[in-house]
């Protein structure tokens, strides 16, 4: 008995240490992947200081053309599916935005390309790539260590959603201000990966249908021309999700309104590139219902 309780003591011992092991090595990955991150973070910003003592010198300065704080060049080397940047103020949410052919590609494949835990920020496959569509959905791992869309959980609280309104998108044609109008938690809705409507009402019932979840949702005084969705895993039950959802703003936080009255033939010109006049819930399948937000972590 003697000698078979010292062989149960030896596998609990090296189970333990291979636990260990495994859950190390698990850390380090993680750690390592947020500061490959961090690093790209530091290494496109571009240099302002040059621009801002020119604008000091010229007392009438001309109209230039954007140039974006991000080195969207030295990111389309490094990956051409790069579409846009997003910063969020007091958060670690830093990243480049990626877009794939499916929604499928950046789930456990970083920025460069490597294998990895954390993935990527990515566009829905189905929004419009510039980020100027009507659904632009965003998704991100609810990571442990803090890292990708973990702070989205922070806007379930009614105090930090006042506190922290507002986050930036870049592409590389313009700088996109937001203003945050919602936050929830809920199932995984295939309604959230809606895309494709045909007209500007019947887009903006739809801004309204999916923000009134939220109890202390801003309430819109008139038509949005966008809605800017991000995602992650939430954990209140099996298959939660947390959503955010923003719309463009000025420089000084107003929510910008649409100017132009609805098209009764749907907003073509928008969206030449092949949005589905007469699009309606019956685009949306059950089976996209999975894709609502990235697997939990």
């Amino acid at each position: 008995m003697g000698k078979i309780r010292k062989v149960l003591i030896i596998i609990l011992l090296l189970a333990a240490f291979s636990s260990g092991v495994l859950v190390l090595m698990d850390f380090l990955a993680r750690l390592q992947a947020e500061r490959e991150y961090e690093k790209l973070a530091e290494m496109v910003q571009t240099e302002e200081e040059t621009k801002e003592e020119l604008q000091t010198e010229e007392t009438e300065p001309e109209a230039e053309e954007y140039q974006s704080p991000i080195d969207f060049a030295m990111l389309k080397s490094i990956n051409s599916d790069t579409v846009g940047w997003i910063q969020v103020p007091d958060t670690p949410i830093d990243y480049p935005i990626v877009q794939a052919e499916d929604n499928d590609r950046y789930l456990h494949t970083d920025f460069e390309g490597n294998e990895s835990v954390g993935g990527a920020i990515f566009l829905d496959f189905e929004s419009d790539p510039d980020l100027k569509g009507y659904n632009n959905i965003l998704y991100g791992h609810h990571m442990k260590n803090g890292s990708m869309f973990k702070a989205l959980v922070n806007y379930k609280d009614q105090e930090y959603f006042e506190d922290h309104p507002y986050f930036t998108i870049y592409t590389p044609e313009e700088e996109i201000f937001l203003r945050v109008i919602a936050a929830y938690y809920g199932d995984a809705d295939p309604q959230a990966r809606r895309t494709r409507f045909a007209t500007d009402e019947e887009f903006n019932e739809y801004v309204d249908e999916m923000t009134s979840k939220c109890p202390y949702r801003v309430e819109l005084e008139g038509e949005v021309e966008s809605l800017y969705s991000l995602i992650t895993c939430s954990y209140e039950f099996d298959d939660a999700r947390t959503f955010v959802y923003a719309v463009p703003a000025d420089e000084d936080g107003n929510i910008l309104y649409s100017d132009s009255a609805p098209s009764e033939n749907g907003d073509a010109e928008r969206d030449e590139s092949g949005a589905e006049e007469g699009a309606s819930e019956e685009n949306i399948t059950e089976e996209s219902a999975s894709e609502a937000a990235a697997p939990e972590d």
